[in-house]
């Protein structure tokens, strides 16, 4: 799930066998993007939209997701606010390429409450690329509940130290 390419509401519908609610939480401009905000963010083209959502299989919350959009791209892109991005892209079979940038263990109370679990959770951050140019930027948060179906993972950040494997 962290480090596939492929569209996370699929996967999360294969795995549970529900199709993805999308609850849109905001979409709104956003004239200085956050601190926290991926630096990929900065490399989108101005005035930007910020859009966060929750994502829900049948009655299980397993994922919160954000994304920042060049205001002309998202009002071509995003049709529909209550389906996955995935789907508004890749209608009419345009071409994408999607490269994630980052990976990160996040705590946050407001995603405890949301996930109605314990952190901290894992989270990714990619960006979107059509005919070599950015489309997106977006960020998601995975509830452990994926371990229902995916097994157990570790919640420490990873060690990359080859040397002394």
């Amino acid at each position: 799930m962290l480090l596939g390419d492929g569209s996370p509401t699929r996967h999360l519908r294969l795995l549970t066998g529900h199709e993805v609610q999308v609850q849109l939480i905001a979409m709104e401009p956003e004239f200085k993007p956050d601190q926290d905000a991926p630096k990929e963010v900065n490399e989108l083209t101005p005035p930007l939209l910020r859009r966060q959502v929750w994502l829900n299989c049948g009655s299980r919350t397993l994922a919160w997701a954000e994304s920042w959009w060049n205001c002309k791209e998202a009002e071509q892109n995003l049709k529909n606010l209550n389906e996955p991005i995935w789907r508004s892209l890749t209608q009419g079979r345009s071409e994408l390429f999607r490269e994630v940038d980052g990976l990160s263990l996040v705590n946050a109370d407001w995603l405890e409450s949301g996930f109605s679990r314990q952190g901290p959770f894992w989270s990714r951050h990619y960006r979107f690329f059509r005919q070599a140019r950015e489309l997106t930027v977006i960020r998601e948060v995975f509830s452990p509940e994926l371990e229902t179906w995916l097994g157990p993972t570790p919640r420490k950040e990873p060690n990359f130290d080859c040397e002394n494997s």
